[in-house]
C-alpha cells in the first residue's frame, strides 16, 4: 500500500506589535502628573511653623513656660496658679483661634503681680517672634466686644513701637483671687514687649467680670484679624519695614 505524503503545517508567524509611541505633549503632562505636589497642604504647614513660638523665661519670682500658634485651632492649656487669669488667658486664646500653652509658677504668696504681669512679658515676646517680618498681615485692627452690661473696644497697631492706652479704674479690687489692677500691667508687658499699640477703652459696663472678659476677648479678635494674611506682598508700610 503507498503511503501518502501529509503536509505539516506551516507555522505562522505572530505580527510584530509596535509599541505606540505617546506624543512629546502627553509625556510632558504625565511626567508633571508625577511631580505634583500638594500646595495647600505644605502652605499651611509652613504657615503654622512661622506664626509659632516656644519660650522660656524664669527669675527669683517667676518661672514661665509658654508655647503660641497664631494660626491655630483656638487649643488652650494654661495654669498660672490663678484660676481667673487662666479663664481669661483660655478665652483669648478661643477667640483669637490662637493655640496656647503655659505652665506659670510664680510668688503667689506675695500677690499675682509678678506672675500676670510676666506671663504678659512672654506672651508678647512670643507674638513678636511669631510674627517674624510682618510680611502679608492687615496689621491694624479693632474690635467692640460686647458682654451683658459690658461693651469694650480693642484696637491695635503691630507697628513695632509700644504704646498702652488704658486708664479705666476697676470699682472692685480683685475677681476671685485675681487682683484687677494687674489687668493694665498684663496689657503694658504685652505691648512693650510685642512692639504693638493696644488702646482699651470701656464703653459700657457694671459688672468687674465681664468688662475684663469682654477687654481679652476683644483684644484677642482684633489681633486675630491684625495677624491675619491680607493677600498684599510684603509689609503695609512705606518704611518697608516695621
Amino acid at each position: 500500500m503507498a503511503k501518502k505524503n501529509i503536509k505539516k503545517p506551516v507555522p505562522v508567524s505572530k505580527p510584530e506589535v509596535k509599541e505606540e509611541k505617546k506624543p512629546e505633549a502627553v509625556k510632558e503632562v504625565v511626567a508633571a502628573k508625577k511631580t505634583e505636589e500638594k500646595p495647600e497642604m505644605e502652605k499651611k504647614e509652613e504657615n503654622v511653623k512661622v506664626a509659632e513660638s516656644v519660650l522660656k523665661r524664669k527669675t527669683k519670682e517667676t518661672d514661665i513656660t509658654l508655647g503660641l500658634r497664631l494660626y491655630g485651632e483656638g487649643k488652650a492649656d494654661c495654669n498660672t496658679g490663678v484660676g481667673f487669669f487662666d479663664h481669661m488667658l483660655e478665652s483669648f486664646a478661643k477667640h483669637g483661634n490662637f493655640d496656647l500653652k503655659i505652665v506659670a509658677k510664680g510668688d503667689l504668696n506675695v500677690d499675682t503681680h509678678h506672675t500676670v504681669e510676666d506671663v504678659g512679658i512672654v506672651l508678647g515676646q512670643a507674638i513678636k517672634e511669631a510674627l517674624s517680618d510682618k510680611a502679608g498681615i492687615n496689621r491694624y485692627a479693632s474690635f467692640i466686644m460686647p458682654m451683658d452690661d459690658a461693651l469694650v473696644l480693642a484696637s491695635i497697631d503691630l507697628c513695632g513701637r509700644s504704646y498702652l492706652n488704658f486708664n479705666y479704674e476697676f470699682k472692685t479690687e480683685r475677681v476671685g483671687y485675681f487682683e484687677t489692677e494687674t489687668v493694665k500691667e498684663f496689657f503694658r508687658a504685652v505691648s512693650d514687649n510685642a512692639g504693638m499699640n493696644i488702646h482699651i477703652k470701656v464703653l459700657d459696663g457694671e459688672n468687674t467680670h465681664h468688662i475684663i472678659e469682654a477687654m481679652f476677648k476683644a483684644f484677642a479678635n482684633a489681633l486675630r484679624i491684625s495677624v491675619s494674611k491680607s493677600g498684599r506682598e510684603g509689609v503695609l508700610s512705606t518704611k518697608g519695614t516695621i
